[in-house]
């Protein structure tokens, strides 16, 4: 019975620090960068765009097809980066449990 009880506090603790670990991920501020630092992309720890900075001299008519794309790869290198910080601060929290290879945690 004290084997349970044990396990019911650890697991109690567990859920302590997973909320603790959600929240500084979700307060991380990740900047994303293509075309050399032209486009910069800023996603919270959720993923969510919170803002994007355009260098001015990509504001040309025939240039548009470039400066959209440009956006979506400073997006998506934001959010690799995102993904992987997240996956980072998981990873210290759920060492020493005995989950399979590459099983991401939450699920």
């Amino acid at each position: 019975m004290r084997d349970i009880m044990g396990m019911m506090g650890k697991v109690k603790e567990m859920q302590a620090k997973m909320e603790k670990v959600q929240e500084e991920i979700a307060a991380l501020e990740i900047e994303g960068k293509s075309g050399g630092g032209l486009v910069t992309v800023i996603l919270n720890g959720k993923g969510e765009m919170r803002g994007v900075k355009v260098d001015p001299s990509l504001f040309k008519e025939d240039e548009v097809e470039i400066l959209e794309d440009l956006i979506v790869a400073a997006h998506k290198d934001a959010k690799q980066k995102g993904e992987a910080q997240a996956q980072e601060k998981m990873a210290g929290l759920t060492a020493g449990l005995p989950l399979p290879p590459g099983m991401k945690f939450p699920f």
